[in-house]
């Protein structure tokens, strides 16, 4: 059992909006792994950074990031920072994973007064959005098989985009970059003996 497309990108990308559109198009589930670990926690995710730190969030996620892998047929939706576990990372090879696109000016915008992203609160959110694009986009690109700009089309194009994109499996190959094939580097861990997705 695999999902049918895995959805990573920056807050505000639209990654849970699109999500629940695309697994209606789809006519699947929609499985959200934020929601998830909320859920199974009984904490917010900023409840969760506050209490016990980011090192220990992430740990939780990519147990249920591979959970949700590995059990849900439908459309999974990563929390933005996932890619920087190598877990995470290594577990992605070989999915559908569509990475929406945003500029970090629209992104700011889009997530003006969340209380829910804890990277982002406090003074200066605009220099530690640019912060977190500088950070992650390399990361999204090399586990992408499909990349799609949400920055200036609302969500049914995006969906249609993707529909399209699905339908006629055409993607890019998996953990693109300046690097010996099949090898890349995420989340800080060099990755090799990956297949490259062309499905």
């Amino acid at each position: 059992m695999a999902p049918k497309a895995v959805l990573v990108g920056l807050p505000g990308s639209g990654k849970s909006t699109i999500g629940r559109r695309l697994s209606k198009a789809l006519g699947v589930s929609f499985l959200d792994t934020d929601a998830v670990i909320e859920q199974q926690t009984g904490h917010s995710i900023a409840d969760i950074f506050a209490a016990d730190g980011e090192e220990e969030f992430r740990r939780i996620e990519e147990g249920v990031v591979r959970a949700a892998l590995a059990e849900h047929d439908g459309v999974v939706s990563l929390g933005s920072g996932a890619v920087t576990s190598p877990g995470v990372c290594a577990a992605l090879a070989g999915h559908t994973v569509i990475y929406l696109e945003i500029n970090a000016e629209e992104g700011v915008r889009r997530t003006g007064g969340s209380a829910a992203r804890p990277l982002l609160t406090g003074p200066d959110r605009a220099e530690k959005f640019r912060a977190l694009t500088v950070k992650r986009t390399p990361l999204y690109r090399r586990v992408a098989t499909i990349r799609v700009d949400t920055t200036s089309r609302n969500p049914g194009a995006v969906v249609r985009y993707i529909v399209a994109r699905l339908q006629a499996k055409l993607v890019t190959p998996a953990f693109r970059g300046n690097r010996k094939r099949g090898e890349a580097e995420c989340g800080g861990a060099s990755l090799s003996k990956f297949n490259r997705v062309t499905k």
